[in-house]
C-alpha cells in the first residue's frame, strides 16, 4: 500500500537579484521570512507552507550539513506557482499590484467559474493569486 503524502511543504523560485527578490516577496507580497542566506531565503507562505527562494546558480552542488547532504538542484528560466486567495480579495488584489506598480500580465476565469490573476516577480517568475473554484480539489 502507497503510504499517504501530506501536501507540499514547499515551493521553490529561482531569482538572480536577491535583494530586489526580497524586496517584492516582503514588501509586496508580505511574507515573513523565516531564513535568509546567500544562496536561500525561505519565506512563510501560509499554514506549514514556505516559499523558498534560491540565488540562481548558487543551488547546483549538493550541501553538507550536520543532518546530512541536502541535494544539488537549480533551474533556467521562468518558473510558475499560485498562491490561493478567497474570491472575496480579487478586486482588493488587483487594486493592491496597481498601487506597487505590479502589472496584472493575464486574468483567467477558469471553467469551473474560479479566476486567477498573473504576474511576475522582479527576475520574470509567473505568480498567480488564484480564487476556487479552480481545481476539483479547491472548491473554497
Amino acid at each position: 500500500m502507497r503510504p499517504k503524502l501530506d501536501g507540499i511543504l514547499e515551493t521553490a523560485v529561482y531569482v538572480d537579484d536577491m535583494d530586489a527578490a526580497h524586496v517584492f516577496y516582503s514588501e509586496i507580497l508580505g511574507l515573513k521570512r523565516m531564513v535568509a542566506g546567500e544562496r536561500l531565503f525561505a519565506y512563510d507562505a501560509g499554514p506549514a507552507q514556505a516559499l523558498l527562494v534560491f540565488h540562481r546558480g548558487h543551488t547546483g552542488e549538493d550541501v553538507a550539513t550536520e543532518g546530512g547532504v541536502v541535494p544539488g538542484h537549480d533551474t533556467t528560466g521562468r518558473s510558475h506557482f499560485a498562491f490561493r486567495i478567497p474570491a472575496d480579495q480579487l478586486d482588493a488584489w488587483r487594486d493592491y499590484l496597481a498601487s506597487r506598480n505590479v502589472a496584472v500580465t493575464s486574468e483567467v476565469t477558469w471553467p469551473a467559474g474560479g479566476t486567477s490573476l498573473y504576474f511576475n516577480d522582479p527576475d520574470g517568475n509567473v505568480l498567480e493569486l488564484a480564487a476556487a473554484p479552480l481545481w476539483p480539489n479547491f472548491l473554497t
